[in-house]
């Protein structure tokens, strides 16, 4: 696909999700209406192409240490969903992450079921996951992206309750399926415009074809113009 192609390219999700925004903002509350209900974000539309890589399920020992030397070599910035026991395993990547310039947010404590739990049992997990970013690196998240992307009102309660924002994705990769590397770069080039949020995994398996992926997408994205930038920075303005 060529540059000029990607330039021109319109998201329609992301445009039909600002209309919604500008629409909120001119009209008032309606009775009824809940004006502090919990953010729920899958993309935001911008005009300086601007997109955000994320990365679920992780730290893993090799693949988190590997993806974070391809972001570096592109100096891409990227948000890392992290799983609490696995971050207590691994606080070197937790550290290192952070270190980079790389935000972390709130994946739960032992990435459950969500329909099989109830909202403090949620709550009691996005909490451990804090209390151990807070002992490695005093650090606390903002963002929560719920396992496997479910949302649910009692998900949006934990999730208000606790100050969270929650993060979904316009841009699935499917690479924990183990999608072949080519599907994986076809879909990201296909589906990612301005304000795109990218799902990626760093915890699989075995096998992971993220890396591959990564070192040809990101490429080919930055030389169409885009900005890598983190969620936080993406949903800002």
């Amino acid at each position: 696909m060529t540059r000029g192609k990607f330039r021109i390219k319109v998201c329609i999700h992301a445009l039909i999700s600002f209309a919604i925004f500008v629409s909120a903002a001119i009209l008032p509350i309606s009775a009824g209406q809940n004006p502090d209900k919990v953010e729920t974000v899958y993309s935001h539309s911008n005009d300086s192409m601007r997109i955000a890589l994320t990365f679920d399920d992780g730290p893993h020992y090799k693949y988190t240490a590997e993806i974070l030397d391809i972001l570096a070599e592109y100096n891409v910035k990227a948000t890392f969903f992290v799983v609490g026991m696995l971050a207590e395993r691994y606080p070197e990547l937790i550290l290192r992450e952070l270190a980079e310039g790389h935000e972390v947010g709130n994946h739960t404590w032992s990435h459950p079921k969500l329909s099989k739990i109830s909202e403090s049992e949620l709550s009691r997990e996005l909490l451990n996951t804090e209390r151990v970013l807070n002992e490695i690196a005093d650090y606390r998240p903002k963002l929560f992206r719920p396992p496997e992307g479910n949302t649910s009102k009692i998900v949006e309660s934990a999730a208000q309750k606790n100050d969270y924002s929650i993060v979904i994705w316009s841009v699935d990769t499917l690479d924990w399926a183990h999608t072949p590397t080519d599907k994986i770069v076809e879909t990201v080039l296909d589906k990612t415009c301005a304000g795109s949020i990218i799902l990626c995994h760093d915890f699989i398996g075995s096998n992971s074809p993220t890396p591959d992926a990564l070192r040809r997408f990101i490429p080919a994205l930055l030389d169409a113009g885009y900005k890598f930038v983190t969620v936080s920075e993406l949903i800002a303005n």
